[in-house]
């Protein structure tokens, strides 16, 4: 039972993580410090995306479902398996791959453009 939750904690986290590496950035605009952790978050997920690197959270997950009685996720791993067929066709991979870096780019760019367009509005005071 005890490893069923921890297979199942480690799945929502990460959801949560995806959810993040693509959303951050949004964050970043109103909490400016969470920008190096968006970086570090899209720079692990890209990378293991580009690179076949092995998720310790998948790893955590397999651990935790093996323990568990249950099989490990397939070797295509979480996003696979959760999330590609599920959320979006998977002939239609490619195309959100490309719409995650379109949306996190816009999330960059609004992360350096905000500020600069908010102190040209505001007036200079003398």
């Amino acid at each position: 039972m005890m490893y069923r939750l921890l297979a199942d904690a480690t799945t929502v986290v990460h959801f949560l993580f995806v959810v993040y590496v693509v959303t951050g950035g949004y964050l970043a605009w109103h909490w400016r410090w969470t920008i190096w952790t968006h970086l570090a978050a899209f720079g692990w997920g890209f990378g293991t995306v580009l690179f076949s690197i092995s998720c310790p959270l998948t790893h955590l997950e397999n651990w935790a479902r093996e323990q568990a009685g249950e099989a490990p996720l397939p070797a295509s791993g979480f996003i696979d398996h959760y999330i590609t067929g599920v959320l979006y066709p998977r002939g239609a991979l490619d195309l959100v791959r490309v719409l995650v870096v379109i949306a996190v780019a816009l999330s960059w760019a609004g992360y350096v453009w905000l500020p600069r367009h908010h102190r040209a509005l505001k007036p200079s005071v003398r």
